[in-house]
């Protein structure tokens, strides 16, 4: 994976859900330390690679206007149309396979207690939520366990400008078996036997007018 350029996705646990549903390093890296991984870009370069070009981020044209199974009428067709009126390089497929590889390693660094993968995919408020909720967790002697069993769905729900920021929201239909354990292992919460369809809606936001092409999840809601 090319470690040269990182955009990052994030999202802020609702609290009644962040202990059961949550699905790179702490401070600063320096030296020679990987970089974590880039999804948008690994997206991106899928997309390129099935069109024959080498290039990392497709040139706009008629395949990347419109976000895939998303109605051309709809609010959300109009608002991407309005992001890429200011960044042409919006492309709302290779966003969306972006959007489903970090909701999968999202989901997972949590339930690990992964401080050092989540930090850098998450906004600074949102991660004090993040992590107050996994250092509660640890206090507790408790850990969770996440299994996600099936992605059913990913869909651009929303898009807009807000100012000079772009905002999409994307909506995931997944299926998750979810357990809380002990220090001695024992069950506290969930059954590792049963599967749960769980909806989560996240909202993720960049500057257009910053050289930064970092996206972070700004805002999340459980449907």
């Amino acid at each position: 994976m090319n470690n040269d350029l990182i955009l990052t996705l994030i999202f802020a646990a609702v609290a009644a859900f962040v202990l059961f549903k949550l699905r790179s390093v702490l401070g600063r890296r320096e030296g020679h330390e990987q970089r974590p991984p880039d999804v948008f870009a690994e997206a991106e370069r899928s997309t390129a690679a099935d069109n024959g070009s080498d290039a990392v981020l497709p040139a706009p044209g008629p395949q990347n206007r419109e976000a895939a199974d998303v109605d051309p009428e709809s609010p959300a067709a109009a608002g991407i149309r309005d992001i890429q009126a200011v960044d042409r390089d919006f492309d709302p497929g290779a966003f969306l396979e972006g959007a489903k590889a970090a909701f999968d390693m999202i989901v997972e660094a949590f339930a690990r207690g992964d401080r050092d993968a989540l930090e850098p995919l998450l906004a600074p408020g949102v991660y004090a939520s993040f992590e107050g909720a996994i250092a509660e967790r640890e206090r507790a002697g408790e850990t969770l366990e996440t299994t996600i069993v099936a992605l059913n769905s990913a869909e651009l729900t929303a898009a807009e400008m807000q100012g000079r920021d772009a905002r999409v929201t994307v909506t995931f239909v997944s299926e998750q078996s979810n357990t809380v354990k002990d220090a001695e292992g024992n069950l506290v919460d969930g059954d590792p036997a049963v599967v749960e369809k769980i909806t989560d809606i996240w909202t993720f936001a960049r500057d257009t007018r910053s050289r930064d092409p970092n996206w972070q999840l700004v805002e999340t809601d459980g449907g």
